[in-house]
């Protein structure tokens, strides 16, 4: 596990509000992953250079709670694109309100798929010059 978040801007940062988690200020797991998603979508559509759909997420982990207040980052970098598909690997880091100090709290790989104006595979454009 790194020990401080990637030096590029997140895709997405959010702060984690009462209404995203249980009744012990605890964030949901499926708030986060929506999230992440999110980010990874970000990079992917730049790539695509256009509409993508989410297919896979590969194993994820929580290393650490996020709490009601703390700010999340979220930050994707593209590991590989194929005939239509593109592979994100997203990253989540929380920090206190009160602290500098950032944590990374969980990681995925997504797989999001280039989709044509009728919603089917198509492929990803060569990569620009």
């Amino acid at each position: 596990m790194s020990a401080a978040p990637p030096r590029e801007a997140p895709q997405v940062r959010v702060i984690a509000m009462p209404a995203d988690a249980n009744p012990a200020g605890d964030i949901f797991g499926g708030w986060l992953m929506a999230h992440m998603d999110q980010a990874g979508a970000s990079v992917a559509l730049r790539r695509a250079r256009g509409r993508v759909a989410t297919v896979a997420v590969e194993a994820m982990a929580f290393h650490l709670p996020v709490r009601v207040g703390d700010e999340v980052s979220l930050y994707g970098r593209l590991l590989g694109v194929g005939r239509s598909s593109i592979r994100v690997h997203v990253e989540a880091w929380r920090r206190d309100r009160t602290a500098e100090d950032a944590a990374r709290v969980t990681e995925a790989t997504f797989t999001f798929v280039a989709l044509d104006a009728d919603g089917r595979p198509r492929p990803v454009p060569p990569e620009a010059a």
